[in-house]
């Protein structure tokens, strides 16, 4: 299994470079002053290079939510049950979320995967992916959260992921999550990552008062303390085992086959930008291949993203999850890439700027 992982991880490539001066020479070439379009020019560039110098294209698109338990709800750390992962998974079966309502919105598939939900697999349905590796995680707060085979597992499912979109010709993926204490992982990973401290990075989550991120705070210390070999090791995948979740685990798959099938990744917020981070630790080349949707409510986002050295596209005070960022995400990369093939040239249109 870490034969085959390997593998996927040597398959990935940075982009060439070398192709943005022509790519770039186009869109100075359109009918607009240069740069005006802002970053939908940069959204652009990135579809050129990452699609190796092609026309972009940010059609077919499709997101994935990922769905999985996790065994640290069992210190308090989310106002909600843990049966709510379960009842989710329902609800995006039957299109009643706010995923099933933006992915058709903005014309992207919508699968939903079961990577780790506590309970019995769940019927078959049209849009479900049966992928269960575990009954959820252990809690990080006692020990590790996964086994590293588990936690591989997690990841290949991830690549298969991309790898069944890339086999349906789809262009661009999104990243989406359902997980009930999800944050609670993903603010672990981000301080192992890093090196970023639990007080400034925890926020509420599901809606945690004051005492209530407190209590988190105190948890993430303790899973970061009974974890502190692995952290202190550096090693990006035990890390993930450690302190991540089935389904963050298998997110960084999703953004590592993606790279590997040169297909942009639009990541969703707090906990997708975890499985981010993740999978540029396992790869750096990665962040080639990958656009931040939005800006999460949830505070420490803005540090992660910061240390990253990356800039997310929108900024509408979301922290819903579930891809609905990615989603709305998704139209503007379809923008960019009609005004790259679209626009005419000042040449076509027979203006002389200069004149």
């Amino acid at each position: 299994m870490r034969a085959k992982f390997d593998a996927v991880l040597s398959a990935i490539v940075p982009v060439d470079q070398s192709l943005a001066q022509a790519a770039q020479a186009h869109l100075d070439n359109l009918t607009k002053p240069r740069g005006s379009l802002g970053r939908l020019e940069e959204l652009a560039l990135q579809l050129v290079l990452v699609q190796g110098g092609q026309a972009p294209k940010a059609d077919p698109a499709r997101v994935y939510t990922v769905a999985g338990d996790h065994g640290v709800v069992e210190e308090g750390v989310s106002l909600f049950p843990q049966e709510v992962s379960r009842q989710m998974v329902l609800n995006f079966l039957n299109g009643g979320a706010g995923i099933n309502v933006l992915a058709k919105t903005a014309g992207a598939e919508l699968f939903v995967v079961d990577a780790g939900c506590l309970g019995p697999d769940f019927d078959a349905h049209p849009q479900l992916i049966r992928g269960k590796v575990a009954q959820g995680t252990a809690n990080l707060a006692k020990g590790p959260a996964m086994t590293r085979d588990e936690c591989l597992r997690a990841l290949l499912l991830g690549v298969d992921l991309a790898d069944r979109a890339r086999d349906a010709g789809v262009r661009v993926l999104g990243t989406g999550d359902m997980g009930i204490g999800n944050t609670t992982p993903s603010t672990a990973l981000y301080c192992a990552y890093l090196g970023l401290p639990p007080q400034a990075m925890t926020g509420p989550g599901t809606g945690l008062d004051g005492a209530g991120v407190s209590r988190k705070i105190a948890v993430i210390e303790k899973g970061l303390l009974a974890n502190a070999a692995v952290v202190q090791s550096g090693d990006a995948l035990e890390i993930l085992a450690a302190l991540g979740g089935l389904e963050i685990a298998c997110l960084a798959g999703l953004i590592l086959g993606g790279a590997k099938n040169r297909q942009l990744v639009c990541v969703d917020g707090f906990i997708s930008t975890a499985a981010c981070v993740a999978a540029w630790k396992l790869c750096p080349a990665t962040a080639d291949y990958v656009v931040l949707s939005h800006a999460s409510a949830e505070p420490g986002h803005k540090l992660a993203v910061q240390a990253m050295g990356k800039k997310p596209l929108l900024d509408l005070g979301l922290r819903l999850g579930e891809g609905t960022g990615a989603a709305v995400a998704m139209f503007l990369l379809r923008s960019a890439a009609a005004i790259y093939n679209d626009m005419a040239s000042f040449a076509d249109a027979g203006v002389h700027p200069g004149s």
